[in-house]
Parts: structure tokens; sequence; C-alpha cells
């Protein structure tokens, strides 16, 4: 029998198990100081981005009898065989790896045409790729087995169950404003490793027109309604994004968002959604979690969700520090500054979002149901699965 709740924060972003001396024992300038509460990533000899431990807390998961990916295979298996997973098509597996060139010299994987290096993510780069078959476009993170297996993230652990954990929640997830798993390709033999996802040629959703770094309030407010679409979603599958922000939620040709990068979700078997391990970004993390003590899941990404909206109408953050230890004590114990002159309806919305208690914090549910989000739509609607008929199994 499964137990009643499954951890799987990676090492992407998240508070670790290690202190890294270069950032612990010196105050960082204030522009290299806030790229590493953005963003700690570096990368090793092989191209593979992976993120630094330096934010780390004392606090560590306690050794779990089996792997995070094994717990979420097991879940993923329980949905699909009784009905709770409405995926429409099935991600394609592959285990055979072939390199080639085109006719132009590019390189290939498979089918796949190289273009060129879009990113980094989490243990991994992310390349642009066409297919020669369909003529699409696709992103395609890659990654180094043996790499993934140094990487230790828990005491039994190392950074192949997260990656393997990272491929089972992505195969539960479709949404139109979730990024898609297209195929997995892993050959036995070869030390690399493909995740091959839609390609979202786009920008963040802090890029665009308003004040500098914003985007004004109206495109605020359709942005924030594809965000907690897709992450009520989510939680309602009982997922945990766990790094909600601006780089994590691109913009489609048509001006739609899309959630990515789920290197440290999280999936629970019921809605008991105790963490103990704080993934995320320092900037975006919920005060609760600030505190080394357990934290609601799902609360701590509605936190986030707050984080995000404040950047998008006011272009900065609400609470950042000159040191990491500041930026804690400052998301844990300074009040919510808000322009005098902010729409009222959008104010109350921001106090409702960054509400220091979670108990007391505002819920997906009210946030799509709020005045200031309704404004021109109405509420969003709450889907428990995106299938053909977009409707919740009660109705």
């Amino acid at each position: 029998m499964l137990s009643k709740s499954f951890s799987f924060a990676a090492c992407c972003g998240c508070f670790g198990y290690t202190t890294n001396p270069k950032h612990s024992e010196e105050v960082l300038s204030r522009s290299n100081y806030l790229d590493f509460l953005l963003d700690s990533e570096i990368e090793d000899d092989d191209g593979c981005s992976y993120k630094d431990n330096a934010a780390s807390t004392s606090h560590v998961d306690e050794v779990e009898p089996r792997s995070r990916a094994k717990h979420s295979e097991d879940i993923l298996r329980f949905r699909v065989n009784n009905g709770l997973i409405c995926r429409q098509f099935v991600v394609k597996e592959t285990n055979k790896i072939i390199r080639s060139e085109d006719e132009n010299g590019n390189k290939m994987v498979n089918e796949y045409v190289r273009q060129y290096k879009i990113g980094s993510g989490s243990y991994a780069k992310v390349v642009l790729y066409r297919n020669s078959v369909d003529g699409k476009q696709y992103a395609i993170k890659a990654f180094h087995k043996s790499h993934l297996l140094k990487l230790r993230v828990a005491p039994s652990e190392t950074a192949m169950n997260d990656v393997l954990c990272e491929v089972l929640i992505m195969k539960m997830l479709e949404h139109p404003n979730i990024v898609n798993l297209i195929e997995v390709i892993d050959d036995p033999t070869a030390d690399q490793f493909y995740m091959v996802l839609e390609y979202v040629e786009g920008k963040c959703v802090c890029e665009g027109s308003g004040p500098p770094g914003a985007v004004g309030e109206d495109t605020a407010r359709k942005y924030l309604r594809d965000i907690v679409s897709g992450l009520m979603y989510l939680h309602a599958h009982n997922i945990v994004h766990g790094d909600i922000k601006p780089d994590n939620l691109l913009i489609t040709s048509t001006g739609a968002v899309k959630i990515g990068d789920f290197s440290v979700s999280q999936v629970f078997e019921d809605d008991n959604d105790e963490l103990r391990r704080s993934p995320g970004t320092p900037v975006f993390t919920a005060p609760e979690c600030c505190l080394g003590s357990r934290y609601g899941g799902k609360a701590a990404d509605t936190w986030a969700v707050g984080v995000t909206l404040y950047c998008m109408v006011l272009g900065n953050y609400p609470f950042l520090g000159e040191t990491l230890q500041d930026t804690y004590e400052k998301i844990v114990n300074n009040p919510l500054v808000l322009p005098n002159d902010m729409n009222p309806e959008l104010k109350n919305l921001l106090q409702g979002l960054l509400c220091k208690d979670p108990k007391e914090r505002m819920s997906l549910k009210d946030v799509a149901e709020h005045s200031w989000v309704t404004e021109k739509e109405g509420p969003i609607p709450q889907y428990w699965c995106w299938c053909k008929r977009n409707k919740h199994p009660t109705e």
C-alpha cells in the first residue's frame, strides 16, 4: 500500500543538501546576488547545467525506503488503472539513439535535426530541434546519465531519480496551459537521455509593454488566468509544481501561457501535500518554507503565483534583501507594500495571495472567482482533466 505523501523535489533551484562556500561566506554584489536569487545554476564540463546548492537549509528529507521515482511510478500506474488520467495521446518512448547528419551537415538525433541551444535547465541543456518528418520544432532537454548518477540530491538518491520523476509526472499531464511532453529517448547502451517537449516560441510573462519589467494590468490579468487554470489542474491531480516564476511561464504565438519546467515537481497520493524540503527559487519562496518546518506545497505554489503577479504588474519583487538570509527575513517579517494608487481590487488580490499565514492565504479557487480576475471574462473554468468534454467528473 502506498504511503500518504511523497516528496519529489529535485535540486533545480531547491535549497539542497550542501552549502557552497563561495556564496555562503561572502556578500555578493547587488547584480550578481540578484542573479543568484533568481536562478542559481552552474554548467559542467559537458555543457549540462544544474542548480547550485548554495541556497541550502539545515533540514533534510528523511531517507525513504524506496526511490521517489518508484513512488511516482506507483501513483501513475494507480491513476491510469483507475481512469484518473485522461490524456488523449501517449508519450512516445524510444529506446534507440541514432546519430547522423542531414544534407547540410547539421547534427541529428534520430529524426530530429539540431538547430541551436536555447537555454539550460536543471542538470540539462535545452536545444531546439526540427523534426525532419513532420517539420515541427521541438525543445529537447539533453542529459548525461553518468552525470546525473554522480549528483547526490539526498542521502540515498541521485539526480537521476529526480529526472525520472519529472518524466513520470509529465506523462500524467495534458492541459492547454501546460507544456506537453512528446517523447522520451532513452537508449540503454548510450549515456545520453532526451526529453522531447513541445516548443513554445515566445517570451516569459514578465516581458512586454508597461513599466520597465512589467506587462501592464490588462495583460497581467490575461496571463494570470492561464497560470491559475494550469495550476488548478495540477493541484486537482495532487501535483505541486514547486517553482512557479516568470521564467517557467512561457507565452505562445497566440498569447496563451504554458507552465513549464517540472524538474522540482512533487506528486502526492491524496490531498496531504505536506513537505519538508523547499523547492523553488528563493525570491518566490513562501514564508513558511523559509522557517525550516513542514509546509503545504499547494499553498507555497499559490504564494509564488502572488509574487509572479506582483512582478508582472510592478516590474520588481515584493521582498528582496542584500543577502540571502536578509531576503528570507523580509519574506517572513516585512509587510507587503503596494502603491497607494493601485487598483483597489488588484491590491486586494495581491494581499490575499501574499498573505504570510498559509491558512489565511487565498486559495486558487478564490483567485479564479475574484472580481479583478473575472472583470473581463468571468470566472476561470476549473477542470479536473482537459479532455474532449472539458468537464469536471461531478458535472
